[in-house]
């Protein structure tokens, strides 16, 4: 373990700076504030080489471990309150992102895993998203890189141009909210872009961004059980279909969705989460060398702001039919 300790620690107190920093000013993600500090470390050339494997670790494990935390923040019974109608469009808006941004992956001449990530982030939620797809992908790091650049600069664009787009196209306060919670990527970036409007834009942006990050898991156990049959000759024996932080994921939604938890304990638990995911999501920034992205060229840059288009529109087409 000691020779993981330096890396771990450097990304708590990156994590805990970028978790202050959230708690001063809400509208400010930890996450993408926690992968910008890794991008900047890595660029201009900050990152020890003795913090490399706490890093990677913290880049696997720990941000795992904070996706199976997350899973506490979904209860069922608060999904059910949306409607039939208003889960089927974002079931609809998560499907048509996914599978149309691998389309046009393959399209473009994009490698399979750069599609994946890039299709599986803006689908659901984000750099977290991509975190733990990545697994599955067989993608580069610099895939990996440039796949939550992406998603982050999307998404803070998002803040600034999804409230006024709202109020050119006339949206009431619930149809803008479930917009926003329907296309923006990650939860914070959704808060940031709900809040600019009312409490109640906020609260519906919020409930229908939870809801696609409950489609996270189903979507994982998808990919992985067809990566793994794929690769026939890594799951015979004892080897799991599903990977154990999806289940556990599973599990803890199901704990939530009994409502033992109380308001406080539900707190801690969220503050929990937004650590482990700053860790893990700092220790993915460090391997972004902004330098080395130049390489990839333009085409994964055009596919990343198509891919914005397509959910900014099936989105905003899928609530409005629901009838928000």
């Amino acid at each position: 373990m000691k020779p993981l300790a330096s890396g771990v620690l450097v990304a708590a107190a990156v994590s805990v700076v970028a978790f202050a920093v959230n708690h001063r000013f809400p509208t400010v993600s930890p996450h993408v504030l926690s992968v910008g500090f890794g991008i900047v470390g890595a660029t201009f050339g900050r990152i020890e080489e003795s913090w490399r494997p706490g890093l990677r670790w913290s880049a696997k494990r720990v941000l795992r471990g904070g996706i199976v935390v997350l899973g506490f923040r979904l209860s069922l019974r608060e999904l059910g309150h949306l409607g039939p109608r208003v889960l089927v469009a974002v079931v609809v808006v998560v499907a048509l992102t996914f599978f149309g941004t691998r389309w046009l992956a393959r399209l473009m001449g994009l490698p399979s895993g750069l599609g994946l990530l890039l299709a599986t982030g803006y689908s659901i939620c984000g750099a977290s998203a991509i975190a733990a797809m990545e697994p599955f992908s067989d993608a580069s790091e610099e895939e990996v890189a440039y796949s939550i650049a992406l998603v982050t600069l999307c998404g803070t664009l998002a803040i600034v141009v999804l409230p006024l787009l709202g109020r050119l196209f006339g949206l009431g306060d619930s149809l803008y909210g479930a917009w926003v919670g329907a296309s923006v990527h990650d939860v914070g970036q959704v808060v940031a872009a709900g809040s600019s409007r009312s409490p109640g834009a906020l609260k519906f942006a919020v409930i229908v961004k939870l809801t696609r990050v409950a489609l996270l898991a189903p979507l994982l156990a998808m990919v992985a059980i067809r990566t793994r049959a794929t690769r026939g000759e890594r799951t015979s024996g004892s080897t799991p279909w599903l990977p154990l932080f999806i289940v556990l994921f599973l599990v803890a939604v199901a704990i939530r969705s009994t409502g033992v938890l109380s308001t406080p304990v539900l707190g801690h638990l969220k503050d929990l989460e937004t650590l482990l995911l700053g860790m893990g999501l700092f220790g993915l920034g460090c391997n972004v060398d902004v330098r080395r992205l130049r390489k990839v060229g333009g085409r994964p840059l055009a596919l990343g702001l198509l891919a914005w288009v397509l959910v900014a529109a099936v989105s905003l087409v899928a609530v409005s039919v629901a009838g928000v």
